[in-house]
């Protein structure tokens, strides 16, 4: 065979060279999407990585710091303010009803669980809480009226539970009434020279927290007829200045929570066994330098947890903790600091991060063994000019619904995955 003229190596040939080409195109094609994805992954325009803006109320008008609440129902999400209350569709946005307190009323308390589709509203006027209503969030109804409750206090509330509406009267009277129709059960009084602070009710038993002297004790009651059951110190060894804010957060398991006189933050969560029995303290010692939002799910405590990292910057974690024993079961980690907000619910803890330099975020923890399920990007900030923080938070299907407070909010924000 004849040598080619002028030696060396073949030319590529038009297959070769359309192959080469390919692969180069490719190759960059690979690191440009690499490096828009970096950037993009927390843009919340990527799919499967994102949450996307569903619907948004209208902004609010002016508001107090009174009669905040809010419920999801099915799919009603409704929200309480000072001088009424607002039900929407979650999936479309669109008003289903309002209620609205008569004449100069406001709202002092509300029920901050909903039994069902029933919540309980307190209002009054000129600083008195007079009248009670039960309210059905499918529609808004008014399903009766009890005119004698409670206190003036707003932490001390009025709950409902396993069929009873369960209200705190001027003078340390704890009543129950049915609620269904708001008819009287029963009522007891508290612990004679004590007075009552919040309350709680399950199947099981009603809670109140009570003052008495100079410490908060806390003491239990039968669902079934009101009969006095137990009273005990919240805490018997350190004991809790009565000046302190108690709130309950589930009756049965039976867990307290605790703060400073004038505290923002939780200084301990407490929980008791049958007859009051001392189970478990969490408190923001160790590597938590504060407990944090809390919700009681079972025999769990799900919580915020911040705590100084190794350079000193602050960082949030949520942690579960065993009610039984106090002991951590898991925590979850997230790649940024700032949480706000828990919801637990269908065996999943979701809470929401907000950063105002890299965007905000949604985090889902498996609720049993606290793996992470889900990371996602909001495209539009949750908390860019709002208060700085939320109010409260929802999950319902695909849905992550966010509930504020303050004037010239955004009352509901509903954001679906993308």
């Amino acid at each position: 065979m004849a040598e080619r003229a002028g030696g060396g190596a073949r030319p590529p040939t038009g297959r070769r060279r359309v192959l080469g080409c390919s692969i180069a195109v490719l190759v960059a094609l690979i690191l440009v999407g690499g490096i828009a994805s970096a950037f993009l992954v927390g843009s919340g325009y990527v799919p499967f990585f994102s949450m996307k803006t569903s619907w948004e109320a209208p902004y609010d008008r002016g508001t107090s710091d009174k009669g905040n609440g809010a419920w999801l129902a099915g799919d009603t999400v409704a929200r309480s303010r000072f001088d009424g209350v607002t039900g929407y569709d979650v999936r479309s946005g669109k008003e289903r009803w309002e209620y609205v307190v008569p004449g100069r009323a406001d709202i002092c308390t509300v029920s901050p669980e909903a039994t069902g589709t029933t919540v309980l509203i307190a209002y009054g006027e000129k600083d008195r809480c007079g009248t009670t209503v039960a309210l059905d969030l499918t529609d808004g109804r008014e399903l009766w009226r009890d005119p004698g409750a409670p206190g003036t206090d707003a932490y001390a509330g009025v709950v409902t539970g396993d069929g009873l509406a369960v209200l705190l009267d001027h003078g340390g009277t704890v009543r129950a009434l049915d609620l269904k129709t708001g008819s009287p059960r029963w009522k007891a009084a508290v612990p004679k020279g004590c007075d009552p602070g919040a309350v709680g009710t399950s199947a099981q038993q009603v809670l109140a927290t009570v003052a008495c002297g100079d410490e908060l004790k806390l003491a239990a009651f039968d669902p079934a007829d009101g009969k006095a059951r137990w009273t005990v110190p919240l805490d018997e060894r350190r004991g809790v200045p009565a000046a302190w804010k108690a709130s309950v957060l589930s009756a049965d398991p039976a867990v307290v929570s605790v703060a400073e006189d004038g505290g923002e933050e939780r200084t301990a969560t407490l929980s008791f066994g049958p007859e009051g029995r001392p189970l478990a303290r969490v408190e923001g010692v160790g590597d938590y330098g504060s407990i944090e939002e809390v919700r009681v799910e079972g025999d769990r405590l799900f919580a915020i947890a911040a705590y100084e990292g190794s350079q000193g910057t602050p960082w949030d974690r949520v942690v579960a903790f065993d009610l039984a024993t106090g002991d951590q079961l898991w925590r979850g980690d997230v790649r940024k600091a700032d949480l706000d907000e828990l919801d637990v619910r269908d065996g999943r803890v979701t809470t929401v991060e907000l950063d105002k330099k890299y965007g905000d975020s949604l985090y889902v923890f498996d609720a049993a063994t606290g793996e992470e399920e889900d990371d996602r990007s909001f495209r539009d900030r949750v908390g860019k000019g709002y208060a700085g923080t939320l109010g409260d938070l929802f999950t319902f299907e695909d849905r992550a619904v966010v509930v504020r407070w303050g004037a010239g909010e955004r009352p509901v924000s509903v954001y679906e995955r993308w």
